[in-house]
């Protein structure tokens, strides 16, 4: 199968992995990249041996199918747009777009130009969240009846070299975080019906404790607390919690609860982890992984199966669709907590097909 063509935006801390795991994909031919910052551009281009450049180049470049946009959230659309205009092919870093209205004018101008959009998370097209897919599609837990999503840290500033973005409009718990629950659970349940929920900042500002910019103070200008409800098509309703002001917990990432039986799902952020089964009447015992892409950081394997569905003619997994869907739902938090009402969410998707449907030999389109 002919390698489909990638050009890469946004060289940031981001920009390595989807690099690394590129390699692992035949079907992905990385052509070029670039940045804003040249500089940036010309070091990561360097560390992995591929060519650099402007932006105007890299969209003009003929042998390029799919613009793979890693830049900042908040320009996330406004690349996408220009990569539709060029007549690309794009797929984004989560979210889609830092709210609903400028997210559904990409997915618009992707069908007017009858071209695909794609967004991460692709983590739960991991192994271990495919297996935790097959599970419950087998009703091992029976009728699916709710569920808890959690993720909860002191901040992203304890550790990233930059974090202002974090604390700026498309930052945030659940627009950066929320995407890796929120989607495993729509391919898990299927759409999300209705919201509810509270948010709030509890801070004004927030100090750097990692290097190089330690001892620095950067304005917070999203809520940092989330809570809340989804209340899925299905009927199952799940409480979720995202914050970056809680010290610890010991709340598990996700667990599933169904009349049968309950599943405990391992951390969305990862492709793999330890999947946990309780029947009805029993004590919980391990299960083990039985699909790929469970021993690693393979964050582009959505790119990739866009890739082979664009030679395939079918549809690909990590697509517009699912996270416009997802956009909507975490936007309707805030509002939900602006309005003291429950959201009814417009949008619906499908669950992505499993993965296995394209797998041969183990692994995807070989």
């Amino acid at each position: 199968m002919k390698p489909v063509g990638i050009g890469i935006i946004g060289c940031g801390n981001i920009s390595s992995a989807y690099l690394k795991a590129m390699a692992s994909f035949p079907i992905l031919n990385v052509v070029g990249l670039a940045d804003l910052n040249e500089d940036m551009a010309r070091a990561r281009g360097a560390e992995f041996h591929i060519p650099a450049t402007n932006v105007a180049a890299l969209l003009a470049d003929p042998d390029i199918e799919i613009i793979v946009n890693l830049t900042v959230p908040k320009a996330h659309v406004a690349v996408g747009l220009q990569a539709l205009d060029a007549g690309k092919h794009t797929y984004s870093e989560k979210p889609l777009g830092i709210n609903f209205a400028e997210g559904k004018k990409l997915a618009e101008t992707a069908e007017i130009k009858q071209l695909r959009i794609g967004a991460a998370p692709d983590t739960f097209l991991g192994g271990a969240h495919q297996t935790a897919r097959a599970i419950l599609d087998e009703g091992a837990i029976g009728l699916p009846v709710g569920g808890t999503a959690t993720f909860m840290c002191p901040g992203h500033e304890r550790w990233h070299p930059n974090p202002d973005f974090y604390y700026e409009v498309g930052g945030g718990p659940m627009l950066d975080m929320g995407p890796y629950y929120i989607t495993n659970l729509v391919n898990l349940l299927g759409p999300v019906a209705q919201v509810a929920g509270f948010a709030f900042a509890p801070r004004k500002e927030r100090i750097i404790t990692s290097e190089p910019r330690k001892g620095e103070h950067i304005p917070v200008e999203v809520p940092t607390h989330v809570a809340g409800v989804l209340a899925f098509a299905n009927g199952a309703i799940v409480q979720i919690g995202m914050s970056f002001d809680v010290a610890g917990h010991k709340h598990v990432p996700l667990e599933i609860y169904g009349t049968e039986g309950t599943l405990i799902v391992p951390d969305p952020n990862h492709f793999g982890g330890q999947i946990e089964y309780l029947q009805k009447g029993g004590a919980f015992e391990n299960k083990d992984t039985r699909h790929p892409y469970a021993d690693g950081n393979y964050r582009s394997l959505g790119v990739a199966d866009m890739a082979h569905a664009i030679r395939s003619n079918r549809p690909h997994r990590a697509n517009g669709a699912l996270a416009l869907h997802v956009l909507e739902v975490m936007e309707a938090f805030e509002i939900a907590s602006q309005t003291a009402r429950t959201v009814t969410i417009t949008t619906t998707t499908e669950r992505p097909a499993p993965l296995a449907d394209s797998l041969v030999d183990g692994r995807i389109g070989q």
